[in-house]
């Protein structure tokens, strides 16, 4: 016990004293470290944006039909190895950029690691995943969801049937739609 009394009293005197500061350090003034950051962007008004199939039907998106891009999108990638599924969040990303993007609803929370991906003249959100991943579960049902991407704003996306019938075609492999259009090439006479 004696011995311990020596160390602690240098300890306690120790904590007194400030820190310094490494030799490379670079102090900065709050309100000129606030200048380089960006400002969040505002949540985007989805009131009247809905989800609609892309032409070549292997993704759907949300958004106003006035805009130019959708906020948000699901694309089916069906190759040679099992389907995949693709989330993009349409908002300006950079290089190198990581985030968790959680996505609730339909009595499911979903959070997908989003990469910075150039895609069409554009870096935007997305997440990849095996399209058989049970956090794709977010998107089944018909209840309203809710999509926040940090510093990106905060999509509230209206109920539909259409994003969990997408993710089952997706699942699927794009199967249903083959027998469609096999049913439609051969009628019944």
């Amino acid at each position: 016990m004696r011995n311990l009394a020596p160390i602690l009293l240098l300890t306690l005197t120790a904590c007194g004293q400030p820190a310094s500061a490494p030799a490379d350090a670079e102090r900065i003034p709050i309100a000129q470290g606030e200048a380089r950051g960006h400002d969040p962007l505002a949540s985007p008004d989805t009131a009247n944006a809905s989800w609609s199939v892309d032409d070549n039907g292997k993704a759907i998106h949300f958004g106003n039909e006035s805009a130019g891009k959708p906020f948000l999108s699901l694309d089916c990638l069906i190759g040679e190895d099992a389907p995949r599924l693709a989330i993009i969040r349409h908002a300006s990303a950079l290089p190198g950029q990581e985030a968790l993007f959680p996505i609730y609803g339909n009595g499911v929370r979903s959070r997908f690691l989003a990469d910075a991906t150039l895609r069409d003249g554009e870096w935007r959100w997305e997440a990849v995943l095996a399209a058989d991943d049970t956090q794709l579960d977010v998107f089944l049902g018909a209840r309203r969801l809710t999509a926040t991407l940090p510093g990106k704003g905060t999509l509230a996306i209206a109920g539909s049937r259409l994003p969990g019938q997408f993710i089952d075609w997706c699942r699927s492999g794009g199967r249903l739609a083959q027998v469609v259009e096999e049913a439609q090439a051969d009628p019944v006479n």
